[in-house]
Parts: structure tokens; sequence; C-alpha cells
């Protein structure tokens, strides 16, 4: 019996569900039953039937499904797979803004820890952030923990005033305007398509700039047949399968994420086996950090 044959059989067994993020490798976006980013994910975890998730992604993913799903029970292939920026923030400095600002939102990206939902007011991804703080009655956003996303959001939204925060993803903030403009003039038909984690030199020569969904939404819709594009490379396994008859190209520092692919098919053959990697959230964390979350999946509808 193969691995995939072995994991169908044990998903059966077990009554699981496998999501994955478009940023995990192809042979594991292969094997997953839903497949997408963030603010895809999190809405899909809320209305799945089977008892049991194993979701291929990094560690505040895993805690938000289970947040979202407390009854259900939800597997991380590898524990080591976590995010950096989800700990890019913290409680002292959220506590001081909101004592500085009055009608002040503290609005936090998702991916973040459980302990930065908790305390903030309002959850949102990339792909939806622009739509909820323009919801917001507050004026005040203070913005966590990624500053490139609260920046160009700050620019969709000037109605609002915005605290920046200093977190970053460190894959997106390694890719550089100069590659970008390099990548360029050896694609000259070639258009970019930009994740808002990027550095805002990066976004400046971007023809769009959106989420990994919106991004492959671009890809589809634009009559361009080249495209370069800045975010993290397991993205082109859904482009390539979208788009068969164009061409994509990343920066000469192709952007990976190492965390994302730690995940393997053989470890979610292990988990699904062993029951082992299961993700817990202390009950009362569980229940401040599911608020916001829900204020997310309610104002984005």
């Amino acid at each position: 019996m193969t691995v995939r044959e072995e994991i169908e059989r044990l998903k059966k067994e077990k009554d699981a569900v496998i999501l994955a993020h478009y940023y995990v490798s192809p042979e594991v976006q292969e094997l997953a039953d839903y497949t997408g980013d963030s603010f895809y994910l999190s809405r899909v975890a809320v209305g799945l039937k089977e008892k049991t998730i194993v979701f291929c992604g990094v560690s505040f993913m895993g805690e938000s499904a289970k947040i979202l799903n407390p009854e259900k029970t939800v597997l991380m292939p590898d524990m080591r797979a976590d995010c950096a920026m989800a700990h890019m923030a913290d409680a002292e400095t959220i506590r001081k803004v909101r004592g500085e600002y009055a009608d002040l939102a503290v609005v936090c990206y998702i991916n973040s820890t459980a302990e930065l939902k908790r305390l903030s007011d309002v959850c949102v991804t990339s792909a939806n952030a622009v739509q909820i703080v323009k919801a917001l009655p507050n004026r005040n956003i203070y913005f966590i923990p990624d500053k490139n996303l609260a920046r160009h959001v700050a620019e969709m939204v000037p109605e609002k005033h915005f605290i920046f925060n200093e977190g970053f993803c460190p894959v997106h903030e390694q890719i550089s305007a100069d590659e970008v403009r390099k990548a360029k003039k050896e694609h000259p038909k070639a258009e970019v398509l930009a994740h808002p984690e990027c550095p805002k030199a990066v976004l400046e020569l971007a023809d769009y700039t959106g989420s990994t969904s919106g991004i492959i939404t671009q890809a589809q819709k634009r009559s361009a047949e080249e495209f370069i594009i800045c975010t993290e490379q397991g993205v082109l396994f859904e482009l390539e399968k979208k788009c068969p008859e164009k061409k994509f190209y990343f920066t000469d520092t192709v952007p990976v994420c190492r965390d994302m692919k730690f995940i393997t098919p053989e470890k979610i053959l292990h988990v699904l086996k062993t029951g082992e990697n299961e993700v817990t959230v202390e009950d009362q964390k569980s229940g401040e950090a599911k608020r916001p979350l829900e204020k997310m999946l309610a104002l984005a509808q």
C-alpha cells in the first residue's frame, strides 16, 4: 500500500480531513481535501463535519483551527513548523498603545499566536484586512504584528490613523526591490504580482498587490502570459495547475518558508496513525482568542 493509499484509508477510519496552505510542498497539497490561504482555511475549518483536522501549515494555523473548533481534534504533522512573525508583538506594548489612544481598535493579523489574538479586537487576513478595517467604527488602528501589511492597508484606508508595529515575515521581507527589477529586465513582458507582506519598495513595483489567493485569481484573470511572483514559492503548484499555459518566475533569491517545508506525506501518515501532535489551547485563552476570529468571519461576510 502506498503512503497516499494508507492516508486515504486512515482518513476514513479516523474521520479525518486534511487542510493545507498554499506554501506547503506540492506533494502535500496533492493530498489535501482543502487547499487555500489563511482566510479560506479558517472559513472552511468552521464548517467541517469530520471530527479530526490534520492541518498542514504552521502553528498559528492549527491553533486557530482548534480555537474555532474546540470540540474537534486538530493534529499538526510537524510541531516545529512555526511562523516567526506570529510572535512579533507583545502584551505590554498593546496595553501601552491602548492607554495612549482613545477610540482604538487592535487589529491582529491572523498570522499571530493565540496570546496576541486574545488581546485584540478583531483578526484579519491579507485577503480581508482592507474590508474589515474600513468596516470598523474606530479611527485609531493598532495593527499587529506585520508592519508591511499594515502600511499597505493604511494606504488603502487613508481615513484611519494607524499605529504600526515592527513585526515582519522573514520570507517576504527578504524579497528585494533590486532583485524584482532584475527579474523585470529579464522578463520584460511579465507582470509583477506581490503579497502585501513584502517591503514597500517591492509593492511599488507590483502590478497587483494582494493575498495568496488574490495572486492566483489575478494570474487567471489577467491577459498577461508571464508573471513575476513575489510570495512563497509553494504557490507555484496551484498557479501552474490553474494556468498551465502561463509562465511564472521568482526572484533570484527564491522565497522559501522552511517551516512550511517541514511537512511531508510521511508525517501526515504518522499523526493519523498515532494521534500525536495534537493542538491544545487553554480554555480561557481559547475563548478570548475566539472572539476576534469570529468577529473577522462576521465582518468578512
